[in-house]
C-alpha cells in the first residue's frame, strides 16, 4: 500500500523548492579485459603519466606483481597522487559535469530527498524514537546527498529533533572541506579532535562529525543508526581470481604404499590470483587485447596478469563462501571478491542488530533491541558473482583502468550477495531486503509525484519551460530501464532490524507500519 508513503512524502516535501539542477552528463558502465602474462622488466628511462605510476612501478620491480586490490587502493587513496586523497591537478573536481562522472544526487535533488524520506519512514516504523538517532554516510562525495536528505528531513519536525549527530566518513581532506562548505557554510569553523573533525550544520544547528574511518565512530547500543552508502562499495578494492587446471605432472607425487606403483593422479583445480605488473615498453594495444575503439588512447602502463603459482589470498578468499567454492570445479571460472565490502557490511549490521562478544571478536557490542537501518545503493548484479567488471572512468568516458594511475576513477560491480551474507553472519539481529532495481525503489517512493510537484511550483515564469523539461529528463534518467540505464543497472539493498520477515520496508514492496 504505497498510498500512505506517497501522501507522507508529498506532505513532507511540499514545502521544499528546487535546488539548482546539474547538467546532463554521460555515465560510463561496464568494460571487459583480457588477461595475458608477461615478464616484469625494469624501466630506466621511461616517462610516466603520473608520479604514482612511477612509484607503483618501482614498488612492483622490487616486490613482484601486486594484487589487484593493492593497485586499486594505491590509485584511489595514495598520498602521492591518489584519485581521492592526493589530487595533483589544482582545482580538480571528480564529480559533476566538469569532472569524471556524475552521480544520482547530482542529476536530481529528488534522489536525495526520497532517500531522506525512506529513513523517515523507517524511523516511523521503528516507533518514532525521540532521541539517539545518528545519520551516517560513507563516501559522501561533495555532500550533495546528505544536503538533500537533511533538507527533506527538517520538514518532519519530530524526526529532525531526534537526530543527535551526523557522521560523514571521508578520507579526503579536499572532499571534507567541500562537504563542510555545502552543509555548514564556507565561513563555518571546522575543529579537530581525537575522533575527527567537527562543525555545525546549517540545518537546525546539527553537529556534523567527519571521520576517515567508520571504526572511529563509537558503537553505542542505545543509538539508532541510519546509514547510507551511495556509490561507495563500487570503489572498494577487489581481488580477482581464476580457476586453473593443474596437470598431473605438476602435482605433488603421492606417497607409494609398500612399493606399489602409484596411480596416475587426476587433474586438480586451483584458484590463481590476477595480479598487476608494469607493461613492458614496446607493448602494443593488440598485445593487450584492447578493443580497436580504444586504440587512440596511449598503451596502458600496467596490465593484469595471472599469477603462475598460488598466492596467500588465493588460498583463503575463494574458500570463504560456499558461493565461491561451488565454482572451483569450473576451469576458467572468474570471480571478484571485495573483503572491504564484507567488513563494512558487518559493521553496519553490528551497529543495527548488535553482535555477541567472542574470542574472535572480543570488542563486539551486544544490543538489547535492534534499531536503525542501512541503505546501500550501487551498481552490480542482483544474484551472481561479479567477474571482469573493473572499469576506468575519466571525463565521463570509459578508459583503461591501468592507465594514468591517480587520474582515472576505478570501480567494480558490487557483489550484493556477498554484502548480504556478511551482514547476516555478523549479527543475528538483522535481516536483509533486496537488492531491487533503482527504478522500482524510486518509483515506489514517489519519484514521479515529486517531479510533478516541482514542475507545478515553477509556474509559467521566464525560463520555466526549460526548467520543467530538465526536471522531466532528470527523474526519467534515474529510472531508465533500458540497456545500461540507471534504473536497471543500479540496485538498492537494505539492512534492517530482524523481525522474522513480517514487515517489508518502503521501497521494497512494503509500507510504514507504525
Amino acid at each position: 500500500m504505497r498510498s500512505y508513503v506517497l501522501r507522507t512524502a508529498q506532505g513532507g516535501l511540499r514545502g521544499l523548492s528546487r535546488r539548482p539542477l546539474s547538467h546532463n552528463s554521460k555515465v560510463a558502465y561496464q568494460s571487459c579485459r583480457s588477461f595475458i602474462t608477461t615478464p616484469i622488466c625494469r624501466e630506466e628511462e621511461r616517462k610516466w603519466s603520473t608520479p604514482l605510476a612511477k612509484q607503483l612501478t618501482e614498488a612492483i620491480n622490487t616486490t613482484g606483481p601486486i594484487p589487484l586490490a593493492s593497485y586499486m587502493r594505491m590509485c584511489l587513496t595514495s598520498d602521492i597522487g591518489g584519485y581521492y586523497t592526493g589530487a595533483i591537478e589544482a582545482g580538480r573536481d571528480q564529480f559533476g559535469r566538469k569532472g569524471d562522472f556524475i552521480t544520482s544526487p547530482e542529476i536530481s535533488q529528488i534522489f536525495g530527498e526520497l532517500i531522506g524520506i525512506w529513513f523517515v519512514a523507517e524511523w516511523m516504523s521503528q516507533g518514532r524514537p525521540k532521541q539517539g538517532v545518528e545519520l551516517i554516510e560513507v563516501g559522501p562525495g561533495r555532500g550533495t546527498l546528505m544536503d538533500d536528505m537533511l533538507r527533506a528531513m527538517r520538514n518532519f519536525k519530530d524526526m529532525a529533533s531526534s537526530i543527535e549527530t551526523v557522521y560523514m566518513v571521508e578520507a579526503s581532506k579536499e572532499l571534507r572541506t567541500a562537504q563542510k562548505n555545502l552543509l555548514c557554510g564556507e565561513d563555518a569553523v571546522m575543529t579537530e579532535s581525537k575522533i575527527g573533525w567537527h562543525s555545525t550544520s546549517k540545518y537546525s544547528g546539527l553537529p556534523i562529525v567527519w571521520t576517515d574511518s567508520i571504526k572511529a565512530i563509537p558503537q553505542d547500543p542505545s543509538k539508532t543508526p541510519f546509514i547510507v552508502a551511495h556509490e561507495f562499495f563500487d570503489a572498494l578494492p577487489i581481488h580477482a581470481f581464476q580457476v586453473v587446471e593443474v596437470p598431473p605432472n605438476q602435482q605433488p607425487a603421492p606417497a607409494n604404499s609398500k612399493g606399489s606403483p602409484s596411480a596416475t593422479p587426476s587433474p586438480t583445480y586451483q584458484w590463481r590470483e590476477m595480479v598487476v605488473s608494469p607493461t613492458p615498453q614496446g607493448t602494443t594495444h593488440a598485445d593487450l587485447g584492447i578493443p580497436k575503439s580504444q586504440h587512440h588512447d596511449p598503451v596502458p602502463e600496467f596490465q593484469l596478469t595471472l599469477s603462475p603459482s598460488t598466492t596467500r589470498h588465493a588460498q583463503y578468499l575463494p574458500e570463504s563462501s560456499p558461493r565461491y567454492r561451488a565454482l572451483k570445479s569450473t576451469p576458467g571460472a572468474l570471480i571478484e571478491i571485495c573483503p572491504d565490502a564484507s567488513l563494512y557490511a558487518s559493521d553496519f549490521a553490528s551497529r543495527i542488530g548488535g553482535s555477541t562478544p567472542s574470542a574472535k571478536n572480543p570488542s563486539a557490542v551486544p544490543k538489547r533491541r535492534p534499531s536503525g537501518a542501512a541503505l546501500i545503493l550501487d551498481y552490480g548484479p542482483a544474484d551472481t558473482i561479479p567477474a571482469n567488471s573493473l572499469r576506468g572512468i575519466r571525463q565521463h568516458g570509459r578508459v583503461s583502468p591501468f592507465s594514468a594511475p591517480g587520474l582515472v576513477d576505478l570501480s567494480a560491480d558490487v557483489d550484493f550477495g556477498a554484502v548480504a551474507e556478511a551482514a547476516l553472519l555478523a549479527s543475528a539481529g538483522v535481516e536483509v531486503h533486496g537488492p531491487v532495481d533503482q527504478a522500482y525503489f524510486l518509483e515506489s517512493m514517489g519519484v514521479r509525484q515529486r517531479a510533478e510537484m516541482l514542475v507545478r511550483k515553477l509556474g509559467s515564469g521566464a525560463g520555466s519551460e526549460e526548467k520543467k523539461k530538465e526536471i522531466e529528463r532528470s527523474w526519467k534518467r534515474l529510472v531508465d530501464r533500458g540497456p545500461g540505464g540507471m534504473g536497471k543497472v543500479y540496485k538498492v539493498l537494505a539492512i534492517l532490524p530482524e523481525n522474522g520477515g513480517r514487515r517489508r520496508p518502503v521501497g521494497f514492496g512494503g509500507d510504514v507500519s507504525a
